[in-house]
């Protein structure tokens, strides 16, 4: 590390620093099926109970998967542009993956794609969230925007959409479109992955 820095080491590398043995690291690792990704997604008690991890380095381990999600939130702050569905991606997945209950986000564009606003518009529970596709077109419409994105998670680990998923994206198309406003995309962000309507070719 002190002579190729800290992006030169594994994940098992990178975890032994932090919790102190490679055995332990590779239980964590060996624990989470290879993934970090679901790694970072296990709670404090679950992390005790791996390789005998313990409070101390169980907190450690926590706090270091936190400090990395602020930072990349506060990145994701920063941005001021949309390219492609993996900018959206980046830009909600530190806010949106380890929440236990259904959040639904609309960003606002204009037509070279500069973010004018970035609103959430629904809160719901474990499985599902009610958005007004009314509500939705009415922002629009007040921010002058040409172009909108919607955004929500899937608690229970699976990106793909289901039939309600499927119903509010063409509800929202439909209203949006009566005004001239384009619905780009409709992402679903879950800690196994992502899904993206347009890249599915259902938009």
């Amino acid at each position: 590390m002190l002579a190729r820095g800290a992006g030169a080491l594994s994940d098992c590398e990178l975890l032994t620093l932090l919790v102190g043995d490679d055995r332990t690291a590779e239980a964590l690792l060996s624990a989470s099926g290879g993934s970090l990704v679901r790694l970072v997604a296990e709670d404090m008690a679950r992390l005790r109970m791996v390789g005998g991890l313990g409070l101390r380095r169980a907190q450690l381990l926590s706090a270091a998967v936190e400090l990395g999600r602020r930072v990349a939130a506060s990145r994701a702050q920063e941005a001021d542009s949309i390219a492609t569905s993996d900018d959206v991606v980046r830009l909600f997945r530190p806010q949106l993956e380890r929440l236990s209950h259904e959040e639904c986000w609309a960003v606002y564009l204009t037509t070279s794609n500069r973010i004018l606003e970035r609103q959430r518009v629904s809160q719901g529970g474990v499985q599902s969230t009610v958005v007004d596709h009314r509500l939705v077109v009415k922002r629009a419409l007040e921010l002058l925007s040409t172009q909108l994105i919607l955004i929500h998670n899937h608690p229970s680990g699976t990106a793909e959409p289901s039939t309600q998923d499927k119903v509010l994206t063409e509800r929202i198309a439909r209203a949006a479109a009566l005004f001239d406003i384009r619905l780009l995309d409709h992402i679903i962000i879950s800690c196994e992955g992502d899904f993206s309507f347009r890249r599915a070719g259902l938009l």
